[in-house]
């Protein structure tokens, strides 16, 4: 077992102001599709900023182990040559995800509509991750699946050897299941129409877009979307420029609002509007949060943040932010727990099934901590009191948002927060440690 994946606890402290540059690494949704897409164009394919972190490089492993030739240059800087839309060749080895959902459930789609058959498999806590969401509705282009009960890996795929388009609903509110059907729509000869009624993140949209697929959508009357896909379509080789994770980002951003006398810049972070719902909470809390330099780059909107010490506010979350922020909410709980007043949240139903029942580890972490907090069916209720006696140690559960996030309790507490495994997070944010103590973080 190399000495990054060893388990190992970690304890976060009071600490002084936080001040500095945070340099948060490339968008793990950005860089998981790029290369995915990359392997699917016939060309080359060029991604600059691309997040190396453990469930990226996974997804890198799976192309190349799908016939993709892949070559990283320096620090994110990769190319791609693809196979074309159809042409991934069957691998000879189980594809191993890690701790990855969004890469296994992207590639489960990328391989639903070509003749072969993979294999799914990944850690521990990936193999208690649903599959069935994404897997029955890639047997509608003719797919088919073999998998432990209740749809878990290992999962055993057989593409479909003569695809055919579809047109679908998306049960749930899921990015990764709608990009699955998405990506499994390019090889089905005809149009496929997908449709979702709650709005998820469109990097899969916007980047096919960028590839030259014949893609459109199109707004329905009760606020959902129906995407339409023209299949069999050659994919154009293209650049991209991968900017910083708002998911990363959002945890010195929250550093910097509970610690007193803090300020912080965060460069180039991804503004697309489905992914700002945790700004658009902090704001409502009264957060000093600022944006200036805004530009468009690839598509997608970008913008530098900075944040500064505010008194925060208990609001109410509405369920339809959820989509928007919901790997943000363990963060978000964080600094409810500093805020002034009870901090309702809504919708949270899709955190039972992340890398952990991320919902629960939350309430539990919080209570260990010495915060009111009340679990409710679909969501959580926090007491904030403005200040939070910390001195617990926190169940991680495998989960590296949780370890993150209770790390940076730590840091406001008046009592050291300690977190029982920080191993995995380095599956979405190496450096994270370094990074903190650098701004001032006593970890």
């Amino acid at each position: 077992m190399p000495d990054h994946a060893r388990p190992r606890s970690l304890t976060a402290a009071r600490s002084g102001p936080l001040k500095g540059v945070a340099r948060v690494p490339g968008d793990k949704s950005i860089s998981h599709r790029a290369l995915i897409l990359g392997a699917m164009t016939v060309g080359e394919t060029r991604i600059s900023g691309l997040l190396e972190a453990e469930d990226v490089l996974n997804t890198a492993r799976a192309m190349r182990a799908l016939g993709g030739d892949l070559l990283r240059d320096g620090d994110g800087e990769w190319r791609v040559w693809g196979r074309g839309v159809g042409g991934l060749a069957e691998p000879e080895a189980a594809l191993d995800f890690g701790n990855s959902g969004t890469g296994s459930r992207l590639v489960m789609g990328a391989v639903a509509t070509t003749a072969m058959i993979a294999v799914f498999t990944g850690d521990e806590s990936l193999q208690r991750r649903p599959m069935k969401r994404v897997l029955d509705p890639l047997t509608l282009f003719g797919a088919a699946y073999e998998a432990r009960e209740g749809g878990l890996m290992p999962v055993t795929l057989t593409g479909a050897s003569r695809p055919i388009a579809i047109e679908h609903e998306v049960a749930v509110a899921s990015a990764q299941v709608k990009s699955a059907l998405i990506l499994a729509a390019l090889n089905a000869p005809g149009r496929s129409r997908i449709v979702q009624r709650a709005l998820t993140r469109d990097h899969t949209e916007k980047m096919l877009a960028a590839f030259g697929a014949k893609i459109s959508v199109e707004t329905l009357a009760d606020g959902g979307e129906a995407i339409e896909i023209t299949g069999e379509i050659d994919l154009k080789p293209a650049s991209v420029a991968v900017p910083c994770d708002p998911s990363s980002a959002a945890f010195p951003l929250v550093a910097a609002l509970i610690v007193p006398g803090s300020e912080i810049t965060i460069p180039g972070v991804l503004l697309n509007p489905r992914r700002i719902g945790l700004i658009d909470t902090l704001t409502d809390m009264g957060a000093d949060i600022s944006i200036s330099n805004e530009r468009e780059s690839g598509g997608e909107r970008v913008g530098d943040l900075t944040a500064r010490h505010s008194s925060l506010k208990g609001v109410d979350v509405p369920a339809d932010r959820a989509p928007s922020m919901i790997d943000e909410y363990p963060i978000l709980a964080i600094a409810a727990a500093f805020a002034e007043g009870k901090m309702t949240m809504h919708g949270l139903e899709e955190l039972r099934v992340k890398e952990s029942d991320r919902l629960a580890a939350i309430v539990a972490g919080l209570q260990a901590n010495g915060v009111s907090v009340e679990e409710t069916e679909g969501g959580m209720i926090v007491d904030g009191r403005g200040s939070v006696s910390g001195g617990g140690t926190v169940a991680t559960h495998m989960d590296h948002r949780i370890a993150m996030s209770f790390l940076i309790m730590g840091l406001a507490a008046r009592e050291p927060v300690t977190v029982d495994d920080v191993s995995m997070i380095a599956t979405s944010f190496p450096g994270f440690e370094e990074l903190m103590r650098e701004l001032g973080a006593k970890i």
